[in-house]
């Protein structure tokens, strides 16, 4: 019975270690500061520069500046974010295309410039070009919406405009509108006031960044 006894407790502490290892990654989100704030609200950038510089920051991805536009080389989501608070109602502009046939372009807003997924995140031709989605904090959950029928053309160009308006995303591809997701409890405030490019597996060419206040 000594014996026994002896192993259990062993087992005990071996399944609270790992239990306490498993809890890790949350006290290290809780107890980490939030980013800094380098850049403010009108922010334009056309990187016409050879370094991305302090206004950014990603914590993965080799992210850079190609031939004056920024370069992601399929980052596996680790997106970049802009180092500035958006204001709750705000209009995003910028560029991009796509040099894979995957498509596969994202971004990501109102998030708390750390993690993927934790704002609403946008996706136009995703999963191999199938599918364009605005979704809220899981881009594989069932709070999103999505579009199927819209597929990108490697090495095109697009001009993207979104606007959020109370708790209304409206996103617009080439002036045209292309989704809307409606929020009835909007992500707003610190941990979600952040903007980021980002990816998956594709080669993307973001330029000409345009963030206003509404």
């Amino acid at each position: 019975m000594r014996v026994r006894w002896k192993m259990g407790w062993k087992r005990w502490a071996i399944l609270i270690a790992i239990a306490l290892l498993a809890q890790v990654p949350f006290v290290v989100r809780l107890t980490r500061p939030a980013q800094a704030i380098t850049a403010s609200i009108p922010f334009e950038d056309n990187f016409e520069r050879a370094e991305i510089g302090p206004d950014y920051f990603t914590g993965g991805g080799f992210w850079r500046i190609v031939d004056g536009a920024l370069q992601s080389p399929g980052v596996k989501n680790n997106p970049l974010w802009l180092n500035a608070a958006l204001p709750d109602e705000v209009a995003i502009e910028f560029d991009v295309k796509s040099n894979s046939k995957d498509g596969d372009i994202k971004c990501e807003i109102f998030g708390n410039g750390w993690d993927h997924a934790s704002g609403y995140v946008l996706v136009l031709g995703g999963w191999s070009n199938k599918t364009s989605i605005i979704a809220r904090l899981d881009e594989h959950g069932r709070d999103r919406v999505a579009d199927r029928s819209f597929k990108v053309r490697r090495g095109q160009t697009y001009r993207f405009r979104i606007e959020r308006r109370g708790g209304r995303i409206d996103w617009f591809v080439d002036g045209q509108k292309f989704l809307t997701f409606d929020d009835a409890e909007p992500l707003r405030g610190p941990g979600h006031d952040r903007f980021g490019f980002s990816s998956w597996d594709s080669e993307l060419f973001f330029d000409n960044l345009k963030i206003a206040p509404l």
